[in-house]
């Protein structure tokens, strides 16, 4: 776990709850009094049953949502809404069909003012680090539903937030470029110490992914398991499918599977 002790979080949770009411006037009680911590540079993977939360916690950290009840806060200041410094990879891609792939991987660096040659460099980096160097020029209707997930990915990595927050990013992916983008995710994450919270149903992937991982449980969802995940050490530069294979890694997946279904 990448924790700083002595160091405000980056993202902290104060007794955050959520209801909605349905148009047949019923309350749902959709998230439990709930606190959490994130630390600089942590990767969070959270888990757990369909309805149970997970996208509105992330919705709150997000600013899109504010919580029935509670504080959310970002390096100690109250979240109100959207911030640039925290970026959002949705389920479902949300490019500009008018602009080509490449100008929508830039429009974050284009809305802070960086130079048309610096971004469009950037812009090809990112490009490239998922799969669609060749792709740049194209429109993203031209583009299979997976390319288009992948161009979404690349636009909130090319902005280079301080906070990723993630709602299943790679679940409508192919087996083999959900396993090459989850390795360049995290080269990537712990290359340059950005902070993520992401959230998958796939419980490999979390225990790959992440320093830590959520547990929450079916509605009112409520961190059910906060369990660290230390395969570094044993780990070092294994290939995912080694890193998989480990007795540790087994274990861990056992344990948070077994904390889902109960």
């Amino acid at each position: 776990m990448n924790d700083h002790p002595g160091t405000s979080p980056v993202v902290s949770l104060e007794g955050i709850s959520q209801r909605y009411i349905t148009d047949a006037e019923d309350v749902v009680h959709a998230l439990a009094e709930t606190d959490l911590q994130i630390p600089e540079s942590q990767f969070v993977c959270v888990v757990g049953p369909s309805g149970c939360g997970k996208t509105t916690l992330l919705k709150i950290i997000a600013g899109f949502l504010a919580p029935t009840g509670g504080t959310a806060r970002y390096r100690g200041t109250p979240i109100h809404g959207p911030g640039a410094e925290r970026g959002v990879v949705f389920q479902q891609p949300n490019l500009y069909p008018w602009f080509s792939v490449r100008d929508n991987v830039a429009l974050g660096m284009r809305m802070r003012g960086v130079g048309k040659s610096e971004r469009a460099e950037k812009a090809q980096e990112y490009l490239e680090l998922v799969g669609l160097g060749d792709f740049g020029d194209s429109k993203p209707y031209e583009l299979s539903g997976g390319m288009q997930q992948r161009a979404q990915i690349a636009r909130v990595l090319a902005n280079e937030t301080d906070v990723i927050l993630m709602d299943e990013p790679f679940g409508a992916l192919d087996a083999i470029t959900r396993a090459r983008l989850q390795g360049d995710l995290l080269a990537l994450q712990r290359a340059q110490h950005r902070t993520v919270f992401f959230i998958t149903h796939d419980v490999d992937e979390a225990v790959f992914l992440g320093d830590r991982v959520l547990v929450m449980s079916a509605r009112p969802g409520r961190v059910v398991l906060d369990q660290p995940v230390n395969l570094s050490g044993s780990a070092g530069h294994m290939l995912g499918e080694e890193m998989r294979r480990l007795p540790e890694f087994l274990e861990l997946r056992e344990r948070i599977a077994g904390a889902i279904e109960h």
